[in-house]
């Protein structure tokens, strides 16, 4: 049966307001914690929150929460008759056959649309919200889910008298010269199996073809102006009622019997179970899924170095061009939807922003350079938290919105507040399996529609109204393979640590999770009154104390080889790896990185202020083999020509104390286009800038050195383009945010105050002042006002007062004054459940109250 306890008075409610007045204060914060929508702003009394809890956008918001199975019963109880017994409740969701599932499952249910203020009433007057029952209520233009119609009495209204008689003739009922008699006989037949089973065993076998065919929805269906006899025979029996001149419609109570009760076809008490695909062995997953957290590090790294000077322009209207995002796969070796992926994930974690200049382009942030200083299993926590907390799509990259416009990466249209919750809740799904278990795609995604049915159900237009929700659980399962959160497919051991989900053998601490955005790179989940918890920051560190050792150790060595190339076996430490990218390029990544040396490499070796020795000096200290006799000669060989031509500033010129080589350049023809001209023996002028004449000389074999003003090589590194301090964006929310404990309990007493205001019964202060009504502001003079006041603050009574704050908001308020003096009263106002000064001419009125109202 039900779970809802009778009302403190005994009373049946008669309304949603006095059904909240009668709940104890936990069950208010439930309700409240369930639908914190109704806490913006904090409702005055009960009324205000009952008339808050009503409205379309409120309900429509708790019934998107609500799992199949309520939903099922919330559907149910829009046909049933209003109020409906829960009897009756039982028979629509059972049948008439019975099934224990259903019958262990509805108490539950129904406890869960009462707690969030969806269903009120007792066990034997059952209601749906008005506004509920309006929107899951069938219509013309809106089928019911269950695939019922109208009522015989919704379908018969503004019918004829003598249509209704003939009806009731064709069905063997006595006519009746009253049109509410007739649709109430004609009802009763519908509803009595006995007298529907003896009617329709008289049916042609063509018309119960027709039922079967309207009997589970949609119930609508169109006729000619001349119907065939089975039509003609159920029209005749109101079977068949008109819904237009062109349309009848199946009647909701035959519907019901031909479906033997039930309201669904296919009621689904219990979630679906979430199989196992295949299974691993927890330490290959592991080992697999450290693997891919590497992986995604050095991405990442590679991605904001390929960005170190300055990366792609941003758009007009926000983002990355197509173009500049499939040069950024090229350069990732990537498709472009998951450079995309990883492009998001650093501008999520907050390490990749816009520079804000006039010519705007996208760079790291600072936050880079910290980021890169961390440990690898560190820097891999903060992706893995950014990528939990984000409600940016970046699977939703390459497709339309709403309006037709292209959706770009890192543009201003990707956000979806339901991600970070999808997220979460896939990793969960797949904590519930045993370690090292890979879950079957299908019967997790069929788990998270029945546990958000009317979420997968709405759709999104970028993704041409397919199921969103469902898209962005396949996005989380591939994103956590490559973010290294899983392994093979199954969820890796320092995944459940950072999260706190469950330990394979099931022990846990029943909390459920839930990220939250930065400040601070730490995981958060809600705890059960909501609150964040404390121990993030521990289960951050040990997810990071088990990432650590399977994660590969840098490496200070490479080897070099006599074809010019350099092998990394391993991951370099980050001074050799910088090193090394300067004098050489790298040629192919995998397990081994392999560096190749050549001549332009060298040069730019040089041009940063390298000297030779120092290039064969920091060769053989990191190198486990000799180094080549090639490679030294390559280096010397550049070293010898580096520097020998000098470009400067005239416009530009090149000097060289050797003139045959200047005249050897003179003589190039592709020299022709520098403009070149003799200005003495040893110097060429140029009407070409520095840069292009540099370029160009190197184009040609040689190795030029730019020098300053004064003479000097200039030493050329790499510029470092950083954005001003950012901030990571911040996630969309969904809705308002859970309340904590000390907010739920401050607003019920506020709640419990202002209904105490609103409904208490007073007295009335004089035989002159006007009466006071319940829900009215007390309207009193101002020496009767402070004259009731002073009493009241005598005797350590409470009164009810009227009070307009500085900005015109009228409020009823019970006060116990303490003291009165100087124009104010100061007194402890039980609405806000604190003591407060208020001036006597901004209050209204005053009334006392009974003797037994507080």
């Amino acid at each position: 049966m039900g779970t809802k306890p009778e009302p403190r008075g005994g009373a049946a409610p008669r309304t949603l307001a006095e059904a909240l007045r009668a709940r104890t204060d936990e069950d208010l914060a439930a309700l409240l914690r369930a639908r914190p929508d109704l806490l913006s702003p904090v409702p005055t009394d009960v009324t205000q929150l009952a008339t808050r809890a009503g409205t379309r956008a409120s309900v429509v918001r708790a019934l998107e929460r609500l799992d199949r199975f309520a939903l099922q019963t919330a559907e149910a109880l829009a046909v049933a008759p209003d109020p409906a017994p829960y009897e009756t409740l039982l028979a629509l969701m059972a049948g008439d056959e019975g099934d224990p599932e259903v019958e262990a499952a509805l108490p539950g249910a129904l406890g869960v649309l009462r707690a969030q203020a969806l269903v009120w009433g007792g066990d034997d007057r059952l209601r749906l919200v008005r506004t509920a029952r309006e929107l899951l209520l069938p219509s013309p233009t809106r089928p019911s889910p269950t695939g019922l119609g109208p009522s015989v009495a919704e379908a018969t209204a503004g019918m004829s008298p003598g249509r209704l008689q003939e009806i009731l003739t064709a069905a063997g009922l006595p006519p009746t010269h009253d049109p509410v008699s007739a649709v109430a006989a004609l009802t009763a037949v519908f509803t009595d199996r006995r007298r529907m089973a003896l009617l329709l065993d008289t049916a042609p076998p063509q018309a119960l073809a027709v039922l079967d065919r309207l009997v589970w929805g949609p119930p609508y269906g169109e006729v000619t102006s001349s119907p065939t006899p089975p039509v003609q025979w159920l029209r005749d029996r109101g079977l068949l009622l008109p819904a237009s001149p062109r349309t009848v419609v199946l009647p909701r109570e035959a519907a019901l019997h031909l479906r033997a009760g039930r309201a669904h076809r296919v009621p689904e008490p219990v979630p679906p179970a979430v199989t196992q695909a295949a299974e691993s062995r927890p330490q290959v997953v592991d080992t697999a899924a450290a693997g891919q957290a590497f992986t995604a590090l050095t991405t990442v790294e590679d991605l904001l170095k390929d960005w170190h000077e300055g990366g792609p322009p941003v758009l007009r209207a926000g983002g990355l061009s197509v173009r500049d995002l499939k040069r950024t796969a090229a350069a990732l070796d990537t498709t472009e939807q998951l450079a995309a992926f990883w492009t998001e994930l650093a501008y999520a974690a907050g390490l990749l922003a816009s520079d804000g200049e006039a010519d705007e382009r996208y760079a790291p942030t600072p936050a880079y350079d910290e980021w890169l200083e961390l440990p690898p299993a560190q820097r891999w926590a903060e992706l893995a938290v950014a990528w939990l907390s984000a409600t940016r799509a970046p699977g939703l990259v390459g497709t339309r919105d709403s309006k037709g416009r292209t959706l770009f990466a890192l543009g201003p249209d990707l956000d979806r507040s339901a991600a970070p919750a999808v997220r979460l809740r896939v990793l969960e799904l797949m904590a519930s399996l045993p370690a090292g278990a890979v879950p079957e795609p299908e019967t997790l995604l069929d788990r998270l529609r029945w546990e958000r049915p009317l979420r997968g159900e709405r759709g999104d237009a970028a993704g041409g109204g397919q199921d969103l929700r469902a898209r962005m659980a396949s996005w989380a399962l591939t994103e956590a393979e490559l973010l290294g959160l899983t392994g093979r497919g199954a969820l890796a051991s320092h995944a459940r640590a950072l999260l706190g989900l469950p330990d394979p053998d099931g022990a846990g601490d029943g909390t459920a999770v839930a990220a939250v955005p930065r400040p601070g790179p730490v995981a958060y989940r809600a705890t059960a009154d909501g609150a964040p918890d404390a121990g993030a920051a521990a289960r951050r560190d040990r997810a990071v104390a088990l990432l650590a050792p399977l994660l590969p150790e840098p490496l200070d060595h490479v080897l070099l080889q006599a074809d010019l190339t350099a092998v990394a076996p391993g991951p370099l430490e980050r001074p050799l790896a910088e090193t090394l990218a300067v004098v050489a390029d790298v040629e192919s990544k995998g397990g081994a990185t392999v560096y190749r040396f050549t001549p332009a490499s060298v040069r730019r070796a040089l041009d940063a202020g390298q000297a030779a020795a120092d290039l064969h000096t920091f060769l053989a200290r990191h190198s486990r083999t000799p180094v080549p006799q090639p490679l030294t000669y390559l280096i010397d060989d550049v070293a010898r020509r580096h520097g020998h031509l000098r470009v400067g500033a005239a416009s530009a010129y090149v000097r060289c104390d050797d003139d045959a080589l200047l005249g050897e350049i003179l003589a190039d023809r592709r020299s022709q286009g520098l403009r070149l001209r003799r200005l003495a023996p040893t110097v060429l002028a140029a009407q070409a800038d520095p840069a292009a004449l540099l370029d160009g000389l190197r184009a040609m074999g040689y190795a030029p050195a730019a020098e300053s003003a004064e003479g000097d090589v200039v030493i050329t590194r790499a510029h470092a383009r950083r954005t001003p301090p950012r901030t990571p964006p911040a996630p969309v929310p969904e809705g308002p945010p859970v309340p904590d404990a000390t907010l739920l309990g401050a607003a019920v007493k506020a709640i419990r105050a202002g209904d105490l205001a609103a409904t208490v019964e007073r007295k009335p202060v004089a035989e002159a002042a006007a009466p006071v009504h319940n829900g009215e502001m007390p309207r009193t003079t101002p020496a009767e006002t402070l004259a009731t006041v002073q009493a009241a603050a005598m005797t350590g009574s409470a009164v009810w007062i009227g009070y307009v704050n500085a900005d015109g908001a009228a409020s009823q308020r019970v006060i116990a004054p303490v003291r009165v003096e100087g124009g104010f009263v100061t007194a402890y106002d039980h609405t806000a459940d604190e003591v407060r000064t208020y001036p006597l001419h901004r209050i209204t009125g005053v009334a006392e109250l009974a003797d037994d109202s507080v």
